[in-house]
């Protein structure tokens, strides 16, 4: 019996999420000068600015990255101009995460990039099949997060 891995849908998911990601990662390290890592860090940080901003721990979790290594990252990107850590008024210990206006010219840099590797992955769907791919996989995504045990 030959095992096709290709038909299997979790492999077909992961598999297309890994290449996606590696073909982002080369492309923004050399147009940007940026990791998927960061550029995604940049994005976990955007959606929650202000009154919502992230902790590094809050950060890893939902980068699905170790403390260390978020602390990391965000070092570098200190270091870089592009972030800092503001104290959280409530617990000291605890350090707020706040993008600095470099920051987000990066993020509008990584999104273009994004959409451009996008609409090559794509490549000869039509705008409605295309269409209906996100919201087949936003229902497996909702499917599987309400599977998460918190």
């Amino acid at each position: 019996m030959k095992l096709t891995l290709i038909e299997r849908f979790g492999f077909l998911v992961s598999d297309t999420g890994r290449l996606y990601g590696r073909v982002f990662d080369q492309r923004a390290r050399q147009q940007l000068g940026l990791s998927l890592a960061q550029c995604r860090l940049l994005g976990a940080l955007a959606a929650h600015q202000g009154k919502d901003a992230l902790s590094q721990a809050e950060l890893a979790d939902r980068l699905d990255l170790t403390p260390m290594g978020v602390a990391t990252l965000c070092d570098r990107m200190q270091a870089a101009g592009w972030l800092r850590r503001v104290a959280c008024p409530q617990d000291r210990r605890v350090n707020k995460i706040e993008l600095l206006p470099p920051a987000y010219e990066a993020l509008t840099a990584a999104m273009a990039l994004g959409d451009e590797l996008q609409a090559q992955a794509q490549q000869g769907l039509s705008e409605e099949e295309a269409a209906r791919l996100r919201v087949l996989l936003r229902k497996v995504h909702g499917n599987l997060s309400a599977l998460m045990v918190r």
